[in-house]
């Protein structure tokens, strides 16, 4: 398999990395949409969010993806407002096929 953040939870590929732990990596996005832009990135290879199983473990990894994207926009990035975005497959606008998690702020108001 030739995945990109596949290859950056691996250390193949470079990465501005804001956070990781045992089961994610969170690192800025090459394209910023927002002044503020990172991924929020499981290091196990899930390609879309409607991939994880309708199962407690299914539940229990999703509610750890979106902890975690919190975690990273409130103590590491201490942003006092963000975005939290998903796309979801080809027609839902997903570019990359693992599953992520886009945090964006940053916006002054």
């Amino acid at each position: 398999m030739d995945c990109v953040f596949c290859r950056i939870v691996q250390g193949e590929l470079p990465a501005e990395k804001v956070y990781e732990d045992e089961a994610f990596v969170a690192f800025r996005d090459i394209r910023p949409k927002a002044p503020v832009h990172v991924l929020v990135v499981p290091k196990a290879h899930v390609a879309r969010l409607s991939d994880y199983p309708d199962t407690e473990d299914g539940e229990r990894a999703l509610g750890q993806l979106f902890r975690t994207a919190n975690r990273v926009a409130r103590d590491v990035l201490k942003l006092e407002g963000y975005r939290v975005q998903v796309n979801v497959g080809e027609a839902g606008g997903q570019e990359v096929f693992h599953v992520h998690v886009h945090v964006l702020g940053g916006w002054r108001r």
